[in-house]
Formats: C-alpha cells, sequence, structure tokens
C-alpha cells in the first residue's frame, strides 16, 4: 500500500509545472482568471463568502486544466496527494471505503484529475467519499472534460459535477476554461502511419517498448489498470506495430487508460498499420465513453509529435 500511495504524485509531463509556467491564451480570458483563483486556493488566500473545501477546473482538452492542478500540489503546502479518479476508485475498491477513508484522511489535500461522470457506480463511490473526507478537513481540487463537440454550447461539465457530488457541491468553487486544444489538431485525427525509415531509427534508439496491437492489448488485459503507470515508466518511445481499428468496447477503454499514462510519462510514439484516427469505432467514440476516446485521440496525435530523446 505505501508503494501505491508514493505514486500519486504529478506525472512526469507535470513534475516541474508551476502558475509562472502556465501561459494563458489571450483570446480567452478564462484561463488567466482560471490560474488566478487556483492559485490563490493554493495558497490559501480566500475571500469573503467563497468556498474553502475545493475547486472544480472545468473545460475541454488541451486548455491546460492538469498544469493548474499539478501547479496547486506543488504550490500547497501539507500532506497532498495527485492522481487520476481511476486511480482513486482503484485504491478504494482495494482497501474498501472504510478504510480508505481512513488512510485518505490524513492528507489536507486530494488533486484528482479527470473526474468521471459517466459511471454512475463510481461517481457514487467518489461523492461518498469526498463527503466523508470533507467532514474531517480535507480540500480537494478536480478537473474534468468536456467533448469539443459541446464547446462553445454552454455545455460544460459542472453542472453534472455538482448534480453527481450534490452532498458536498456547494463546497466547490466551479472555474470555468474556455479555450481550444493547445495541441492543434482537429476534430479528424487523422495520422499517417511511420515510413520504413523512421520506424528503423526508432529501433536503434534506447528503452523502446516494440510490440505488435495485438499482443499489447493481451498484455493489458492481463493486468490491472492501477499497474499501467508502472509499465510506462519502463520506456521512452512506443513502437506500435499493425495498428487496426479496436471493436472490443473493454479493449478500447484498456487502451485509453494506457495511452493517458504513456502521455502523462512523456513517451513518444511511431506506429505501422492502419490510421490511427479510425482506431475506434465511430459508435464507439459517439457513445457514451466520448470524451475519453477523444481525449486520447488527442493524446495520442501528440505523442506522434514527440521527439525522442
Amino acid at each position: 500500500m505505501p508503494e501505491l500511495l508514493a505514486e500519486l504524485v504529478p506525472p512526469t509531463e507535470f513534475s516541474r509545472v508551476s502558475f509562472s509556467s502556465y501561459i494563458p491564451d489571450s483570446n480567452f480570458p478564462s484561463q488567466s482568471a482560471a490560474a488566478t483563483k487556483a492559485e490563490a486556493f493554493a495558497l490559501g488566500i480566500s475571500k469573503k463568502g467563497q468556498a474553502e473545501l475545493g475547486i472544480y477546473l472545468d473545460g475541454g482538452f488541451g486548455v491546460g486544466k492538469t498544469h493548474l492542478l499539478a501547479s496547486v500540489f506543488h504550490a500547497s503546502k501539507g500532506k497532498r496527494i495527485f492522481g487520476s479518479f481511476i486511480a482513486f476508485t482503484s485504491i478504494i475498491g482495494y482497501l474498501g471505503f472504510a478504510e480508505a477513508v481512513q488512510v485518505f484522511s490524513k492528507y489536507d489535500l486530494l488533486c484528482i484529475d479527470e473526474f468521471e461522470l459517466d459511471d454512475p457506480g463510481d461517481t457514487m463511490i467518489m461523492s461518498r467519499f469526498l463527503k466523508e473526507l470533507a467532514s474531517k478537513g480535507v480540500r480537494f481540487a478536480a478537473t474534468s472534460n468536456t467533448p469539443p463537440t459541446a464547446l462553445g454550447a454552454g455545455r460544460f461539465a459542472a453542472d453534472s459535477f455538482q448534480r453527481e457530488i450534490q452532498s458536498v457541491a456547494d463546497k466547490f468553487e466551479m472555474i470555468r476554461i474556455d479555450g481550444e486544444d493547445y495541441r492543434h489538431r482537429d476534430s479528424s485525427f487523422r495520422f499517417e502511419p511511420s515510413g520504413l525509415d523512421a520506424i528503423e531509427q526508432a529501433r536503434l534508439g534506447s528503452r523502446v517498448l516494440e510490440t505488435t496491437q495485438s499482443e499489447l492489448l493481451s498484455f493489458l488485459g492481463s493486468i490491472h489498470q492501477s499497474r499501467y503507470a508502472k509499465v510506462a515508466e519502463q520506456f521512452q518511445l512506443l513502437l506500435l506495430l499493425d495498428a487496426v481499428q479496436i471493436t472490443d468496447q473493454f479493449e478500447g477503454m484498456r487502451f485509453v487508460s494506457f495511452i493517458d499514462r504513456c502521455y502523462e510519462a512523456g513517451i513518444a510514439l511511431r506506429f505501422t498499420g492502419a490510421d490511427l484516427g479510425t482506431l475506434f469505432r465511430a459508435d464507439h467514440v459517439a457513445g457514451a465513453y466520448q470524451k475519453k476516446y477523444l481525449r486520447c485521440l488527442s493524446r495520442l496525435s501528440a505523442m506522434v509529435q514527440r521527439e525522442v530523446s
């Protein structure tokens, strides 16, 4: 258990970020306003009538929510912990609810990245979890995502967040962050496979994980998702061979979770086979897990562009 808790820190991609390194887009004033509010929360500066318990950073892909959440972690005093929503629900499942409350009540601040609202069971557990910890004086900072199709339409996730965690929702300040994905990828997410020269060059590097997609999916199905971050620490470049469309939803969700951990670890990607823009079935992308699939495609596009160190 101590080993699992020790891993709950900002991922490599955000291990050295700060409020000063966050560069807001001047076209979207809500970004600089969000940074100011998040820093005030981290430093314990409050305004009359403002919630003290937590902040919820609400926005689309690539507007800097995780950067700001990690900055809150780094700037805050006291005992704090940082993890994805799935990391927290996995530990709650492993320990049991009562013991998890006891363990996490020893912290002053919980930073929860990518708060998921599409699984009623997990959301209910987290709502109870936050309520129990709030009564013990624990503070929270959380982020979530809005699908790109909802941007500009006012359909951000804050209303859903407040509804699902109604027992403590009034304790959170909702901070909306408008803007475009800084990775600047259009919604079609087209990826050209790597050429032969690029593949051979990739194989010459150190710390390369070379695997076919079918082998990778089989491996991911054999271990718990909470271990994916540990796997991602072992290499710098993912060489994915023979990419084809993933037709099974469970395999798709495991792949999404793994790519999240790879992206956070700063891993580059080279691949052969099908265009990764068609990696997931269209009906899956349009379904209940839309935001997860779209986030994954956005992050894959960034990983393909990364230089290999």
